[in-house]
């Protein structure tokens, strides 16, 4: 039986109740904000009110909705949400009604895109266009300040007619209040702009009518934020003294935001270490008297607990946490902390999906914000089978597990000694450390599950035939792709394997074949030797030139970046013309190039191969001969599938499936692998 003792001992602070008078949240972990596109979805609103109650009954203390706009020319899309007249009203309400139901507390944010809008009508301080936007923002006159500040004052009270329990005023990320705070993007020389006083005094004056539209008992979080991370931004002076005129304004509480859309900076990627950011949430905490969230890249009750205990925050807020694990501070107030499915930070469901126009999902979590589909719902099987499933990759583990906890009784054949197939190998990629906790958890899962495991078993179709399962899983992955180049049998070329799991030696100068994600990763091995700035805040903030101290305006370090040498003279090749990495992630694919550039790592785009010999590679592009001279020349070329085993299988008239990548070779696709392996479990 789990121990709730044991949960409340291990983390005091995070589940220490705040009372604030008129509302008391059960504990100091707050959901943030999430845009999943589930409202865009035929029975959208019921999807959403699903993934909401799940949340609020796995105990989280507080949800912030997605954001909503006050007005039609606050939104951040065309046909976004906007809450501006009663009729709107009853769809919050199937929200609200549904999180209160679940015993949980919710607010809704509040957010006028400004500039940051992809509509020609937008508005901003300045008609200076943001660099990820389409159009030029027109500026905004003094009957547009006032409009805006009625837009609030109405959206506020809709807000409560609503049912929700409070809202988050979003001043943060680069959209319109922060906008009007940073020099960055206000040039304006009228009493809104110019000077910090002028600067800071449209989000307050926000805050102030906010306050006087519902009276002192309604929850007003203000996101602020804390350090632009942007040329010209504010200055840690200004945050503290935008901090205290919020609090004076009515605000409750004051959440954290770090960084805006357009920074050169990554903030919630798996490279940037756990709670690196709190430092600029101690700043603001030690200087106002309401309650203060520190957020992003927090993503375990250990690193919640330190933030809090520690004196840099009140509350803690996980937003992409919650799409991994939906009763992740149930588990932890249970005692089940090492049943958490841990947020890996790898964007690739959730960000990527949304900048995709795609309905969000989680790359560990496939059931998030499909809660309502019966092919997401693990409940009981109506009779108990017998289960094979060969490799336990991330589809080998995600469906032997979860058939085991339908009550299957299952069988996990694994060839070598150690489950996680090339999970194995991400984590050994600086920036990847993530995947040591999925692999945690997944571990922890075969145990809780009662999966029979059988390591160093290289079973056979006659095994498996004679041992007379009900179905077979085969799982069994992909093997390297090696392509038709003369000397790709030389002793100085290795596969991706070798370098990743092999521990094969790597010489100073090398060459990639291959600039796709496998391409990239083992880039970024190869330049990092000795402690990944993944682990490491000051030397992490030190490579993406963050002045932690923010004198300088937008915290960005005088002298820029300051990277340790690279470790190895990398090249990367790619067959196709044009940009290299183009099948990179969306959200995070800029900041593995910006890294690699960093690292004077080279590009060469449209090679043809001839030869590899003790010299080097010889190639060519556009028809002029070249020779790189280089140590060691690695292939990351992509992958073909291993399915000889369900081939052979099939032969046998054996109810056999085959998923992951021995039914596709994807690079690497463990979003993939892992939710075909959760649906194939639950039709099972």
């Amino acid at each position: 039986m789990p121990d709730a003792a044991s949960g409340a001992s291990a983390y005091p602070h995070m589940l220490a109740p705040l009372d604030l008078g008129f509302i008391t949240l059960p504990n100091r972990v707050v959901m943030g904000s999430m845009h999943t596109r589930l409202e865009h979805e035929e029975n959208g609103i019921a999807k959403l009110a699903a993934f909401y109650e799940e949340r609020a009954r796995g105990q989280v203390g507080l949800i912030l909705t997605a954001a909503i706009a006050p007005n039609a020319v606050g939104v951040v899309t065309p046909g976004a949400a906007v809450l501006e007249t009663p009729d709107q009203v009853a769809e919050h309400r199937a929200l609200t009604d549904a999180v209160h139901n679940a015993g949980g507390r919710i607010a809704m944010q509040i957010l006028h895109s400004g500039r940051n809008s992809e509509h020609p009508g937008a508005i901003a301080p300045s008609p200076i266009r943001s660099p990820v936007k389409p159009y030029e923002p027109r500026e905004m006159t003094a009957d547009d300040i006032e409009e805006t500040f009625r837009a609030f004052e109405n959206c506020i009270k809709l807000a409560r007619e609503a049912g929700y329990d409070g809202v988050e005023v979003m001043g943060s990320e680069g959209y319109l209040l922060n906008q009007f705070t940073s020099p960055f993007a206000n040039r304006r020389t009228d009493e809104w702009g110019g000077s910090a006083d002028n600067r800071l005094r449209f989000p307050t004056e926000v805050v102030r009518r906010c306050r006087q539209a519902v009276g002192d008992d309604f929850l007003i979080v203000y996101r602020q934020s804390v350090l632009d991370l942007v040329p010209n931004g504010t200055t840690a002076e200004e945050v503290v003294q935008l901090a205290k005129q919020i609090e004076g304004a009515g605000a409750n509480i004051i959440n954290s935001g770090i960084g805006w859309h357009e920074a050169g900076v990554p903030t919630i990627a798996h490279m940037v270490p756990r709670g690196a950011w709190s430092f600029a949430t101690r700043r603001v905490r030690e200087n106002v008297g309401i309650p203060v969230v520190a957020s992003n890249r927090i993503n375990t009750p250990e690193v919640a607990e330190r933030i809090i205990a520690s004196g840099d925050a009140d509350l803690v807020s996980m937003a992409r946490p919650f799409l991994a694990d939906g009763l992740l501070v149930q588990k932890a107030a249970e005692g089940r902390a090492d049943e958490i499915n841990v947020c890996i930070a790898c964007n690739q469901a959730c960000l990527d999906y949304i900048f995709s126009d795609r309905t969000c999902s989680c790359l560990v979590n496939p059931r998030a914000c499909h809660e309502t589909e019966p092919a997401y719902d693990p409940t009981p099987a109506a009779k108990a089978k017998k289960i094979a499933v060969v490799g336990s990759g991330p589809a080998g583990l995600t469906v032997a597990t979860t058939a085991a906890e339908r009550g299957h009784s299952v069988t996990l054949y694994e060839a070598t000694n150690e489950v996680g197939g090339q999970l194995n190998m991400a984590k050994a990629v600086p920036g990847k450390e993530e995947f040591f906790a999925l692999l945690d958890y997944y571990k922890r899962r075969l145990e809780v599950t009662g999966v029979e495991i059988r390591l160093g078993a290289a079973t056979t179709a006659d095994e498996l035939v004679a041992a007379g399962y009900d179905e077979i899983v085969v799982a069994t992955g992909v093997n390297p792709r090696i392509p038709d180049i003369e000397g790709r049998d030389g002793a100085n070329v290795l596969s991706y394997i070798d370098v990743l799991a092999g521990g094969k030696k790597v010489g100073k100068r090398v060459a990639i074949i291959g600039s796709g994600g496998i391409g990239y990763d083992v880039a970024e091995f190869l330049v990092h030797e000795g402690t990944p700035t993944s682990l490491d805040v000051p030397a992490f903030l030190a490579e993406w030139g963050v002045e932690a101290e923010n004198t300088r305006p937008g915290g960005l370090r005088e002298e820029g970046p300051a990277a340790p040498a690279p470790a190895r003279e990398i090249t990367m090749f790619q067959r196709t013309e044009g940009k290299a990495g183009r099948t990179l992630g969306k959200t995070t694919g800029w900041v593995h190039k910006a890294s690699l550039a960093r690292n004077k790592v080279k590009n060469v785009t449209g090679a043809t191969y001839t030869r590899i010999d003790d010299k080097g590679l010889h190639y060519s592009v556009g028809g002029e001969e070249h020779l790189l001279e280089v140590d060691n020349v690695i292939l990351c070329a992509g992958q073909e599938e291993n399915s000889a085993l369900y081939e052979a299988l099939k032969a046998k008239g054996a109810k056999v499936h085959l998923i992951g990548g021995a039914e596709k070779a994807a690079e690497l696709d463990a979003r993939r692998a892992i939710d075909q392996g959760w649906r194939l479990a639950v039709a099972v």
